[in-house]
């Protein structure tokens, strides 16, 4: 084997980037949120209960739900509506919001560079992190779907972070907690882990996550030993 072929094939031994989602795996943000959505929806028409809005709608951006109801109505959702749904959900964020239990120590133990990337807008992304003061972690390095053409379940933002660090896809591994999240990062090329310690999801989510290619776990505090472990 010439030290070409050999350095071709040379595998890396630990992550070059940490790829976090923020709804559901830095923030206990899916139950509010979700709740708020179900009766907004149910509101205008579109019968949805709270696990239906967590079935149906987890993990994706706002513009992509808006355009699924819409179609399934036959109607436009009335004016204001998104503007409205997120101010409800802010507001109740600034009252209720609060970290997943365990993943500020994690994230203390997380060595590696790290950012996020959501399907929520940016404001949503600094008020989360705000609120629950995880947002020293990762700085001004926060990736929202709003800065590409597709959201999740789409590669696009997983490789708009890479690229933000120069990081080779096989080099990143992403935190997620949503099919949608897990698909984009699987077909980024990059390796997932699938948070399923939510009290709210729903029986089977976690081999949802598993089929759609991520290793699962349910306590944040086996986060940092997972992701050392995944290049071993």
């Amino acid at each position: 084997m010439t030290a070409g072929t050999a350095a071709q094939i040379m595998l890396p031994t630990e992550p070059t980037l940490v790829i976090f989602d923020c709804d559901g795996v830095l923030v206990n943000s899916e139950p509010i949120a979700n709740q708020i959505l179900a009766n907004t929806l149910t509101a205008e028409g579109y019968e949805c209960s709270f696990q239906e809005s967590i079935e149906q709608f987890l993990g994706r951006d706002l513009p992509s739900i808006i355009r699924e109801v819409e179609d399934s109505l036959g109607q436009k959702l009335s004016e204001g509506f998104l503007e409205g749904l997120r101010a409800n959900t802010y507001a109740a964020f600034r009252e209720h919001l609060q970290p997943i239990p365990g993943v500020d120590a994690a994230l203390c133990r997380i060595t590696f560079p790290k950012c996020v990337a959501s399907s929520g807008p940016p404001e949503k992304i600094r008020l989360s992190l705000g609120l629950t003061r995880l947002r020293h972690h990762f700085g001004e390095a926060l990736f929202s779907a709003t800065q590409v053409s597709r959201g999740k379940p789409h590669p696009d933002l997983f490789l708009h972070a890479a690229r933000y660090f120069d990081a080779h896809p096989g080099e990143c591994v992403v935190v997620e907690d949503s099919v949608p999240g897990v698909l984009g990062a699987k077909a980024a090329g990059m390796a997932v882990l699938g948070y399923a310690g939510g009290d709210y999801i729903t029986p089977g989510h976690c081999k949802s996550l598993m089929d759609a290619g991520a290793k699962t776990f349910s306590k944040m505090g086996a986060l940092p030993n997972l992701i050392k472990d995944i290049f071993k």
